[in-house]
């Protein structure tokens, strides 16, 4: 275990070097001022704003998970660009090892970020539990986010092509909000479908265990299926 956490702080440490991913940390900071200090001015300002601010917080959640995503999407492409990847695939680590080394960070980052987003934003009342639940989900689309780009991603040019591709695709579920019924789960197969349904139930003071159920189990499958095609391109 100390040789998983000495990677992982190893792999915080090179975000620091490069300005461009460490000013990502700072995202979440715009987020919750955006959100403490100027939305709720403009909800009191503008009426028309207020049916549409559990869209806002889904989508401050699911930026607050991008954080991450993009900081450690980049930086196993740069692995995979300066060949570092290769030795990855011959030192002695386990597949397992390694996948827990690169994302321990960046998942602990997205929970609490999000468990303090969600506790200290102003609209809603979500007790802790559920909290806890949503910011786990959101947590767990770090992994798959990140094994799905660099499972096809082999430089930074293509990288930041699919990131762009993946930054609209987990928001697509936002157009469920405008369904009002059961055809908005056709959206289903896009993960965050589950996260942003369960923050919208939660938010209207429902608390159903069936959506994060299926959105945990979805996105485990399909984290599972994408970290086998990872495997085969990363570390060649």
């Amino acid at each position: 275990m100390n040789k998983i956490i000495k990677l992982a702080i190893a792999d915080f440490k090179i975000i620091f070097r490069d300005s461009s991913l460490k000013g990502f940390l700072f995202l979440p900071l715009v987020l919750f001022a955006f959100f403490i200090w100027f939305l709720p001015s403009m909800a009191d300002k503008y009426e028309i704003l207020k049916p549409y601010l559990v869209i806002f917080l889904v989508v401050g959640v699911i930026e607050n998970t991008q954080t991450f995503c993009f900081i450690t999407s980049m930086v196993l492409i740069d692995e995979k660009e300066t060949g570092i990847a290769k030795a990855w695939g011959v030192v002695p680590l386990t597949k397992i090892e390694y996948f827990v080394s690169k994302f321990m960070i960046p998942c602990l980052f997205t929970f609490f970020v999000n468990t303090l987003f969600l506790q200290i934003q102003p609209f809603f009342k979500i007790n802790l539990m559920f909290n806890i639940l949503i910011s786990f989900m959101a947590a767990m689309i770090v992994p798959l986010y990140v094994l799905g780009i660099n499972s096809f991603a082999t430089n930074r040019m293509q990288g930041l092509i699919y990131l762009k591709g993946f930054n609209m695709l987990v928001l697509l579920p936002v157009a469920a909000f405008f369904i009002h019924n059961n055809l908005r789960h056709l959206l289903g197969i896009i993960p965050t479908h589950w996260l942003f349904l369960t923050i919208e139930n939660t938010a209207g003071q429902t608390q159903l265990f069936l959506p994060p159920a299926i959105g945990l189990l979805w996105t485990a499958l399909l984290t599972w299926l994408v970290s086998k095609q990872f495997i085969k391109k990363h570390f060649q």
